[in-house]
């Protein structure tokens, strides 16, 4: 599974629509849009903020695995 559509389906799964997404991770929502669509490559600091986010790790946020892990925690 691509990024693009693990991101666009927890946004989904937790009822938000891009611009609360997009300020949480303190992007433009237009920016935030563009990260959905593949237009733009997520920053590695945007994807960590948005493992953050949601509780999960990032193997899951960039599709490398299924398994919604939770963010670790230092």
């Amino acid at each position: 599974m691509l990024y693009t559509t693990r991101i666009r389906a927890l946004r989904d799964d937790h009822d938000l629509n891009q611009t609360q997404v997009a300020n949480a991770i303190h992007v433009a929502q237009t920016t935030y849009s563009d990260y959905e669509k593949g237009k733009v490559r997520i920053p590695v600091e945007c994807l960590i903020e948005l493992a953050k986010f949601y509780n999960v790790d990032m193997n899951y946020i960039t599709g490398v695995s299924d398994v919604a892990n939770s963010f670790p925690v230092k």
